[in-house]
């Protein structure tokens, strides 16, 4: 099997399946597609991602190759195919519990600040799209910290990493570029802080990718994404 990752350096969501690799250890190539000049809308790109999105991962087995799309769907194919170390835990109730925490980010945080909406935003009242960003993701982090907070460990959901953990991190560092104020979740904070104890968790981050400019790197852009 071969893998290889469609990802920008800052986007959130090709950094959460940056994270899923490197938690599963699997190497891949990695296949920049830069957003800020708008690659992701050239015909080559449309063919692997009909909304002209990352990431896509791509995988090429059994003479095979396969284009998946969407960070939880990528994520979810990661562990039925390689379940160990797993991201969920083995009790029904407790995947539950963590797919609604990974949910609350990837359906209830993240399309508010998407790119696209911002752009629609901006269009119709200069500086609206900023402010739009930092009142959702304010109210957004504000329940996923009171949801986080019990049944957390060392990490959202006990003492081992799941998919809670890999939607989280990207998050809080979105919410960093809008000046979101971040000292009311300090659960969450505390979660963040242990994951990048984790090499893979480091090694996903922005500046460590090769497409990421060297004067740069630190907060992620808000990038469209899936």
């Amino acid at each position: 099997m071969h893998l290889a990752l469609h990802s920008y350096w800052r986007s959130s969501c090709s950094w959460r399946v940056r994270i899923g690799l490197g938690i599963k250890g699997l190497p891949y190539d990695y296949r920049p597609v830069d957003l800020l000049h708008e690659e992701q809308y050239s015909t080559e790109h449309r063919a692997r991602s009909p909304l002209s999105q990352v990431p896509v991962l791509e995988i090429e087995e059994g003479g095979e190759t396969h284009l998946l799309t969407q960070s939880m769907a990528i994520l979810e194919w990661l562990e039925e195919r390689f379940p160990s170390p797993p991201l969920l835990p083995t009790s029904t109730l407790e995947r539950a519990r963590v797919r609604a925490l990974a949910e609350h980010v990837n359906s209830g945080i993240q399309p508010l600040q998407n790119s696209a909406a911002q752009r629609w935003l901006r269009a119709r009242e200069p500086g609206l799209e900023a402010r739009w960003v930092a009142h959702w993701l304010t109210i957004g982090l504000a329940g996923l910290e009171q949801a986080v907070e019990h049944g957390a460990g060392r990490f959202c959901h006990g003492d081992a990493v799941t998919l809670a953990d890999i939607f989280l991190v990207p998050q809080l560092y979105a919410a960093r570029r809008f000046g979101v104020e971040l000292a009311p979740c300090p659960t969450l904070l505390r979660i963040e802080a242990a994951c990048r104890d984790l090499a893979p968790f480091r090694q996903a981050e922005p500046p460590a990718q090769p497409d990421a400019p060297p004067e740069k790197g630190g907060a992620p852009e808000v990038s469209r994404g899936s």
